[in-house]
């Protein structure tokens, strides 16, 4: 309630009614030197898919390497591997590209690939799965998933 109050109070101000730029009003403390607002590499090289056409075109037809993980917010293990595999995808460096596929809401996806529990993670490469594995691994076992898969 005072939170609303607020916001009217501040929406029906004027910018006569402000107060002046150099007043002792209180402001918001400047940003710290050096710190600048930008996507982690894991945002760049994660992505959810959308739906059936959204998988096609940026997993099948992909031209570099994916992982997809199909997964489930109700899943346990799914909620430890997911951001694990997140960062050992971003340390790739773009070489290989991860898609996260809730099972939920793309069941249609999980029954043409065969997803029978979850977390289960795919490799594909031009299209084809070229590997597979279902449960949770440790980031030694996920960086030598991943390098079998770029071919390092």
């Amino acid at each position: 309630m005072a939170q609303r109050l607020v916001v009217r109070r501040l929406l029906s101000l004027t910018p006569k009614a402000l107060p002046p730029q150099g007043s002792l009003a209180p402001r918001a403390p400047p940003a710290p030197p050096g710190r600048t607002f930008s996507t982690s590499a894991s945002c760049r090289s994660t992505f959810n898919v959308q739906d059936g056409s959204d998988f096609q075109d940026r997993v099948v037809n992909n031209p570099k390497p994916v992982v997809v993980d199909f997964h489930a917010q109700w899943c346990g293990p799914c909620k430890i591997l997911g951001p694990r595999l997140e960062k050992m995808v971003a340390k790739q460096e773009g070489k290989v590209l991860m898609a996260k596929v809730d099972i939920d809401d793309h069941t249609d996806l999980a029954i043409e690939y065969e997803v029978s529990a979850v977390p289960t993670v795919l490799a594909m490469k031009n299209g084809d799965v070229v590997d597979k594995f279902v449960g949770i691994k440790d980031e030694d076992q996920l960086e030598a998933f991943l390098k079998k898969l770029i071919g390092a």
